[in-house]
């Protein structure tokens, strides 16, 4: 099959699968098939690979919306680092990707253009905030998919659509053209169908980038050399306390199991400890919303976006634009934000969340003295049903507990399917390694996965 062709396929899918999956915002026919015959005859590394990119990854003439009403017009008029590096590789970008508007959110609901569905059951969530990139991946459309990690949002959604998530080390894939949402937790992710697709793209985006101060200047190694390196004689942690309340019993037993797994590929297992692991939640969620107050003030309808109308003078305009334009999640988190940085309340959650984000990575450091990756449920159930949590802020953050503290760290972390519900539904496996170590999660993970396939698809599949 030529590029072209391949291309044509793909953007025949999405848009065939679009009005039931919701995924994609925009798809952007014109551009692919221009940039396909560009390249037709050329040989590159992706050679043509179709993404699909999150929509808050800025894509150069293409709506970067972020999911929110207040950017529904807005064109990015640059490309971010990861896409201009995919498109120097061969890499076409075919569509931007739903999303929980600014990336709040773990089940796509907040987008302001509707949820995005999950392709194994479409009356359930995808996963968020990065809902859109998985389903993208998960329904067939694409290989592999760009999304974006504050706190979960791409392993978590990879979790509960039973594909492949990558949260790399924070620094190892530049932020430039990534808008802003916790600047100090803010990373690009990968969704695949497989590890060996994850490890396409990342080897391709990955390193230093002089546009982005906070990108380290380490080396990249070979990531598809590396997957098939031996699983004898790795050591696998498993924090127990992480197995106890609050974990559905279909995905501790898949969890366990996988555990068991491992041991049979020649894998040594130890037990390891996070004890301010079950900090997590509270300390991400002062510090994220801290972030966000400030990040999100620069969306006031003067400089770009949305503006609302009959505003008798500025302050009102700034008032009407920011109410009308964003919805009802980004308004309590910036409130939430705004209220632990305040006189008096700063000290007493902000500066102790910080105190406290410092005793998590040590754990982590203290951990992989014994280990060379920490294994845990990625999600502590299935997807559920779309409205179920809707209404319960809370109970919609926990869904978050076991993928937050890796971000917090700055650790790379990657979700992989490890087997399936009574009902049939994917469950993940997450593998957090020490810093720089996406190597070693990508080898665990494609080793796991040739091993134990899935062994099932969604009821969407584009085939």
């Amino acid at each position: 099959m030529t590029i072209v062709s391949n291309i044509e396929k793909v953007l025949d899918n999405a848009e065939k699968l679009n009005p039931r999956l919701n995924s994609f915002l925009s798809i952007e026919r014109a551009s692919a098939l221009l940039r396909a015959a560009e390249i037709a005859n050329t040989e590159t590394e992706l050679n043509g690979l179709a993404i699909a990119v999150k929509d808050n990854i800025c894509t150069k003439g293409m709506r970067t919306s972020c999911g929110s009403h207040i950017l529904h017009n807005y064109e990015a008029h640059y490309d971010a680092t990861a896409i201009s590096r995919l498109d120097a590789a061969g890499a076409i970008v075919v569509g931007k990707t739903n999303m929980d508007e600014f990336a709040m959110g773990s089940s796509n609901e907040t987008s302001a253009f509707g949820p995005a569905k999950n392709p194994w059951d479409l009356d359930r969530v995808p996963g968020g905030s990065s809902g859109g990139s998985a389903v993208a991946v998960a329904s067939g459309v694409v290989r592999a998919s760009l999304g974006s990690e504050t706190g979960g949002s791409v392993r978590q959604p990879a979790s509960l659509c039973g594909i492949v998530g990558l949260k790399p080390t924070y620094g190892r894939i530049s932020r430039y053209g990534l808008v802003a949402f916790a600047s100090s937790l803010d990373n690009i992710g990968i969704f695949g169908r497989n590890s060996t697709d994850v490890a396409d793209v990342l080897g391709v985006i990955a390193g230093r980038d002089p546009l982005d101060s906070t990108s380290a200047d380490v080396p990249v190694p070979d990531y598809k050399f590396a997957l098939d390196g031996d699983v004898d004689g790795k050591t696998i942690g498993v924090p127990r306390e992480l197995f106890g309340e609050g974990l559905d019993e279909d995905v501790r037993e898949k969890v366990l199991a996988s555990v068991e797994n491992f041991r049979s590929l020649g894998a040594r297992t130890v037990d390891v400890e996070l004890p301010y692991a079950k900090y997590g939640i509270a300390v991400y969620y002062i510090i994220a919303t801290a972030e966000a107050s400030s990040n999100l003030a620069r969306f006031d309808g003067v400089r770009y976006g949305f503006r609302a109308e009959d505003a008798p003078g500025l302050k009102e305009m700034y008032f009407k634009t920011r109410e009308e334009g964003f919805g009802a999640e980004v308004k309590r988190r910036i409130m939430l934000g705004t209220y632990v940085l305040s006189s008096g309340y700063y000290d007493a959650y902000y500066s102790k969340a910080q105190k406290v984000r410092a005793l998590v990575k040590r754990d982590y450091q203290r951990a992989f003295e014994k280990c060379d990756a920490i294994l845990t449920p990625t999600s502590p159930s299935v997807a559920f049903k779309i409205g179920e949590r809707s209404d319960d802020p809370l109970a919609m953050y926990l869904s978050d507990i076991y993928t937050v503290s890796a971000n917090l760290a700055g650790v790379p972390a990657i979700s992989v399917p490890c087997g399936l519900s009574r009902e049939g539904l994917p469950i993940g496996m997450q593998l957090i390694g020490d810093f720089w170590s996406e190597d070693v999660l990508l080898n665990l993970g494609h080793q796991y996965e040739s091993a134990f396939p899935l062994g099932a698809q969604p009821i969407v599949f584009a085939g």
